[in-house]
């Protein structure tokens, strides 16, 4: 240790732990405790060195606005005690006000349809994340949910469109179908379909009526890595 540090060392001891007479019937607790950690002590007793909230102009503003002072909106402010207390008292406040709603959302959602999409190994550890970049879209002309995503692995040049109308009632013919890219962009015939081929990099509803998708050609060169295209649903 350099003499800086010894030096820093000591001006702390001697700052946050000078006896403290006035403590010695707290429970122990005889020296000043350091400021900053007394808040994170997750205990319900009083701060040992609560802060001066004297000047502060919040609660300057708070004391002087007779419809403030008393608003049920203000989560209460409690100054003698550590963030550990205030945190529970918050997440007693914020579990309570989503219990109802949840318990009324929950009853409401059931299953409308089941379909497998691929299968996993038993074992969570090993399995790859294959379900990626699922959109939402809502056509409210025809009533009917869509959600774009693609599966990763050996469907890499697949984009997928599940659609299901909002009346869970009701069919939609091609409830699920996927989109095939490939090689649809070769200039000619004889082009290779390796050296052309392209996976789905994002996709979004434009509108109604049409997807744009962010393509990616899988042998990559200078000026043609990245395709924009915009695909009518029909």
């Amino acid at each position: 240790m350099t003499q800086k540090d010894i030096t820093f060392v000591a001006d702390f001891l001697t700052e946050h732990f000078n006896e403290a007479p006035e403590l010695y019937n707290r429970k122990g607790k005889y020296f000043n405790v350091e400021r900053v950690g007394q808040y994170l002590k997750d205990e319900d007793e009083d701060l040992v060195s609560p802060p001066n909230t004297e000047g502060n102009q919040w609660f300057n503003f708070l004391k002087n606005s007779t419809h403030l002072k008393e608003s049920p909106l203000l989560f209460p402010y409690y100054p003698e005690k550590s963030l550990h207390f205030v945190k529970r008292q918050m997440e007693r406040v914020i579990d309570q006000c989503l219990q109802k709603p949840a318990d009324v959302i929950g009853k409401s959602v059931h299953q409308a349809v089941s379909m497998s999409l691929y299968k996993t190994s038993q074992s969570e550890d090993s399995t790859p994340q294959l379900f990626k970049l699922p959109f939402l879209w809502n056509d409210k002309t025809s009533n009917i949910h869509y959600v774009l995503f693609t599966i990763l692995e050996n469907s890499i040049s697949k984009i997928y469109i599940l659609r299901r109308h909002t009346d869970t009632s009701r069919s939609v013919s091609n409830g699920i179908l996927a989109v095939e890219f490939g090689n649809f962009l070769n200039n000619s015939i004889n082009e290779s379909s390796d050296s052309r081929c392209y996976s789905c990099l994002d996709a979004h509803f434009y509108d109604d009526e049409t997807v744009t998708v962010v393509l990616k050609e899988s042998v990559e060169q200078e000026g043609k890595e990245r395709v924009l295209a915009q695909l009518p649903l029909s």
